[in-house]
């Protein structure tokens, strides 16, 4: 190995500071969650997924019915985090000046000279959530989507930078798909994880009935400025990872792919097409941040399986016999993990 090179692996490892941040990321998931617990009751798996998405620098899809809370939890955590919060609700008459911004003329009342100003859009912030992004033509997708790939945005000959950290959370009602425009499969690949949200147990909707029909005001606490989120993003990339957990990962990955002569009997029957190399590297950030909000140095097998399903459940594509057999891409996932046990 060259000096350089070994130079390039030393500063990549976790330091002292690093070791701090990781105690930081352990106890400030804590918080959060206490401080969520405030106005959102259950959802903590929900809730370590979006940050770990966040802290990958990734961005989330959330899948669930109206009525769960969704806007309220990132608004929330944006509150507890310190970042300024948007909320861009998608309509089928949206135009991507909407999401990015505008040229407006302006008039000097001296001189009388016009100019051009850009009045920036309301993508410029650092928690973004997309309300129904399905609900919106493809052309305004597409300029949310060249956002959160490029953290940054084009208008007329200019570049602007978005503020950092920047975070995309993009919402889908499954059950209302009349008058709407799916994403397509290379348009979802963008997002980490599909997060699903599903409807609260009995006694958290009792509690959730008792708390938010009562008057009563609540205080949130600070946890994590953005400047520690954005240090705390990297240290995720620090971790360092063993070569048997990547091969782990990789192998989940190639076995979606029904092309593969060794690919299992049941993908070759129900899959159309299988996760590309971006799902093996989400498997693995996210495993990095899977450990990171635990406070862990080692990164584990069992973190990457613990994250496969909402890093693979969007990125395999379903075929008909899977569709006329009721099999879901969930199920799919499962029996994935279960022919590569540990």
């Amino acid at each position: 190995m060259s000096d350089a090179a070994a130079q390039s692996n030393e500063s990549a490892r976790p330091g002292p500071g690093d070791l701090a941040m990781l105690d930081t990321l352990r106890n400030g998931r804590e918080a959060i969650l206490a401080e969520l617990g405030k106005t959102v009751i259950g959802q903590k798996d929900v809730i370590d997924q979006i940050l770990m998405a966040l802290f990958c620098r990734g961005h989330g899809l959330i899948v669930g019915v109206p009525g769960l809370a969704k806007t309220l939890m990132v608004r929330t955590l944006a509150r507890i985090l310190d970042l300024s919060f948007s909320r861009i609700q998608f309509t089928p008459d949206l135009m991507p000046s909407d999401i990015v911004g505008t040229d407006v003329i302006e008039e000097d009342p001296h001189t009388r000279q016009r100019s051009f100003r850009f009045i920036q859009g309301p993508v410029f912030g650092n928690f973004i959530l997309a309300d129904e992004i399905n609900r919106t033509p493809p052309k305004t997708q597409a300029a949310l989507l060249e956002a959160m790939e490029e953290h940054r945005v084009t208008a007329g000959n200019e570049t602007f930078r978005l503020p950092e950290p920047f975070f995309v959370l993009a919402t889908q009602n499954p059950i209302e798909q009349e008058g709407t425009y799916p994403l397509p499969e290379a348009q979802l690949d963008r997002f980490m994880f599909d997060i699903r949200i599903d409807y609260p147990k009995k006694d958290e909707e009792v509690e959730i009935v008792r708390t938010t029909t009562a008057l009563r005001e609540v205080e949130l606490k600070r946890v994590l400025t953005a400047e520690q989120v954005i240090e705390a993003q990297k240290v995720v990339r620090k971790l360092p990872v063993g070569e048997s957990v990547i091969r782990h990962a990789v192998d989940l990955v190639c076995a979606t792919r029904p092309h593969l002569g060794d690919a299992p009997d049941f993908v070759k029957q129900w899959v159309r097409w299988g996760a590309g190399p971006r799902a093996s590297q989400y498997l693995i950030l996210g495993a990095k941040a899977r450990a990171a909000i635990r406070g862990n140095l080692a990164v584990s097998i069992a973190d990457v399986r613990a994250v496969a399903p909402v890093v693979l459940r969007h990125r395999i594509v379903t075929n008909f016999h899977a569709e006329s057999e009721g099999v879901t891409s969930d199920q799919i996932v499962a029996k994935l993990l279960e022919r590569h046990d540990e």
